[in-house]
């Protein structure tokens, strides 16, 4: 590693290897690298906090959580640079995954835990404390870690070239390069501040709207009203960037769902139900269909569609990862067995855990679980507390390879899908042995944050264990920094999610949380005795076999039906202009380079408009608040942002550009 301009992945990095092949990482098995420093556990730190918040922000606020991986791995490489620091590979790696807990706790604090609030509106005997999304974020993510390292060898090393791995080889290839240079860190910058200044003029100022609809001009209002039919796209920076990283394949059938449910299943259900009042599920409801809004009709029936089709993605996706879970279990097994084997023997690229400490760390964290479950959650019921820590071990140890699959394959991890079937499988369970009511739902939605935090970080470790492999860095003192990141995270996070609910409140429709809110949808009628919209849940499971059996890919497809319109159309924005910037010149390097430069930029994007709208939240927070409802009530106002979107759009497209 002496020669920076010898460093580069080797030849046999992303292919099957050849029989009686190995794979030699960057650094060399047979060398010791900084790694675990001051330095490196410092910026992890600070990367984790800043991450948490951002990711917690934009999360909440239009339902797609980024992964930090790839501008955590950029802001390593430009400040060990900026430093001038030696061999800081090994270092930047640690960094980048102290600093990923922060995706990771983010997706699984966010999905579940806000429905507590949600539903505190509709029952105010409800609570819900720092303590509590703490501890559940704290020690989901901590059974994530335990039960992905038995794994780690499979996915990892045995599978070599079979999968690929897309946000594990982006993170990779911006370490090697930045070992190499540097560079990467000015365009993601000045992406950054470009994205935060956008979204923060809207978000504070409210210059101009932050949604363009077609209800701007009459013929679309009159469609909206009459038809039901309208067309909305959310003009913020970080969910453009969002959809240019999700690429135009996944972005494409994402609003190919949305698109059914809001110019097909709505409509259709105003026509057919016009004069009916379907409240079976809900006796609240006493509207007719047709007296609804397209939004109304959405929120109430048609997003229900879209939930039953994530839980059959979910269980699909374990039906096909049954194979996968009996040969890593198997693995670990005889890892087990020859677990005498003294550690300086193994490979220093090839050393875990101990499976034994892996053993014992399970066995405490399960024994903490349940103590949390029984005095903090089911107040003191016994039997409450052994069925839940029961449903919450075998549901996240199954679903911990479907998350490690998911991940290795589209790089996308369904935990949201997989989630919502344990609040299912939780909430009847829990009826059954007669936790009904509040109680029940606040134990449920617990039991779901841990599930949900356990897959999401189990999910987002696998990519930081590949990185680790191909870069050749020690897999145990990731494993081991990581329950230190999964701590801040977790901390950070809690803290993040009470401010938004004292700034905005999650009842009060200014944060999307779309995961959030269907959870609170699940549980409200299954823990109240009234009849849950299974109707509707079944037509949505039914949707994703049949697109399943068409090699269509299932999740996506159902989370645009789940998600509002105006948060899917930016990712198809973006996912066309990511095809765009790549298929402009005959010269594929060319291409390539303009890809890799819009990665750059949209996560800079990412990163920037979401920090900065945790500091919107802030100045609300503190009071600082302008009036802008009446500009924004006026159609100019999304004439503007239409302008502004487009602006936006070609300053990326003109930054991607490379010189020859």
């Amino acid at each position: 590693m002496e020669n920076k301009e010898n460093i580069q992945l080797p030849d046999n990095a992303f292919r099957e290897l050849k029989p009686g092949e190995n794979y030699d990482p960057v650094m060399s098995p047979e060398k010791v690298y900084p790694e675990v420093n001051m330095w490196s556990v410092t910026w992890g730190i600070v990367m984790a906090m800043l991450f948490s918040a951002a990711a917690a922000y934009l999360g909440l606020k239009v339902g797609q959580v980024f992964e930090a991986a790839i501008p955590i791995a950029i802001i390593a490489v430009g400040v060990s640079t900026a430093s001038k620091r030696n061999k800081a590979l090994g270092e930047n790696v640690i960094i980048q995954s102290i600093g990923a807990c922060s995706g990771t706790i983010v997706a699984g604090a966010i999905f579940t835990l806000p429905a507590i609030y949600i539903l505190q509106a509709k029952y105010p005997e409800m609570s819900v404390s720092f303590f509590k999304v703490f501890l559940s974020s704290l020690l989901g993510g901590i059974l994530g870690i335990l039960f992905m390292i038995p794994f780690r060898k499979y996915f990892v090393k045995d599978m070599h070239g079979k999968y690929p791995f897309p946000e594990a080889t982006a993170t990779t290839q911006v370490l090697v390069s930045g070992e190499k240079g540097g560079a990467q860190a000015k365009p993601l910058l000045i992406a950054g501040l470009v994205g935060g200044l956008y979204d923060f003029i809207v978000a504070t100022f409210g210059w101009w709207n932050e949604n363009f609809t077609t209800r701007v001009i009459g013929l679309g209002e009159t469609l909206a009203d009459k038809a039901k039919l309208l067309f909305k796209v959310n003009t913020g920076a970080a969910v453009f960037g969002l959809g240019y990283i999700i690429g135009l394949k996944y972005a494409f059938i994402i609003c190919l769902g949305s698109f059914a449910v809001w110019w097909i299943i709505v409509p259709g259900m105003s026509m057919i139900f016009h004069d009916q009042v379907l409240n079976l599920w809900n006796p609240e409801l006493t509207q007719t269909v047709g007296a609804m809004t397209a939004e109304e009709i959405f929120k109430n029936y048609a997003k229900s569609i879209g939930i039953g089709g994530i839980a059959m993605a979910g269980i699909i996706g374990i039906i096909k990862s049954w194979g996968i879970i009996k040969s890593a279990v198997s693995l670990a097994a005889s890892e087990m067995k020859g677990s005498s084997k003294a550690a300086g023997e193994t490979q220093r690229t090839q050393r875990d855990i101990s499976f034994k400490i892996i053993a014992i760390g399970s066995i405490v964290t399960l024994i903490v679980t349940f103590l949390f479950f029984w005095f903090g959650v089911m107040e003191g019921n016994l039997l409450f507390a052994v069925v839940g820590i029961l449903l919450v071990a075998i549901i996240a140890f199954l679903f911990t390879t479907v998350a490690a699959n998911a991940i290795a394959i589209v790089g996308s991890n369904p935990v949201s899908g997989m989630t919502l079937m344990t609040l299912i499988l939780a909430s009847v369970v829990l009826v059954a042995v007669g936790l009904k009511g509040t109680g029940g739902m606040v134990a449920a939605l617990i039991m779901g944050g841990v599930v949900c935090t356990a897959l999401s970080m189990a999910g987002g470790f696998i990519t930081d264990l590949k990185i680790g492999y191909w870069l050749g860095t020690t897999p145990k003192k990731q494993e081991t920094w990581k329950f230190l990141g999964t701590l801040v995270s977790a901390a950070t996070v809690g803290g993040v999610m009470i401010l938004l609910n004292h700034t905005y409140g999650f009842a009060s429709g200014q944060l999307a949380a779309p995961q959030a809110n269907a959870m609170a949808a699940v549980i409200d009628p299954l823990m109240n005795g009234v009849g849950a919209p299974w109707l509707l849940y079944g037509i949505g499971a039914l949707i994703a076999i049949v697109l399943t059996v068409c090699k269509v890919p299932a999740l996506p497809f159902a989370l645009g039906m789940f998600i509002p319109i105006e948060l899917n159309t930016p990712l198809l924005v973006g996912g066309f202009i990511n095809w765009f910037v790549t298929s402009r010149s005959k010269d594929a390097a060319m291409n390539k380079a303009r890809g890799e430069k819009g990665t750059l930029i949209a996560s800079g994007f990412i990163a920037g408009g979401a920090l900065m709208g945790v500091v919107s939240a802030l100045l609300r927070f503190c009071g600082v608040q302008f009036d802008y409802a009446a500009w924004w009530a006026n159609p100019m106002s999304q004439v503007v942002a239409l302008l502004a979107y487009v602006m936006l759009i070609l300053y990326f497209i003109q930054a991607t550009k490379v010189k020859k």
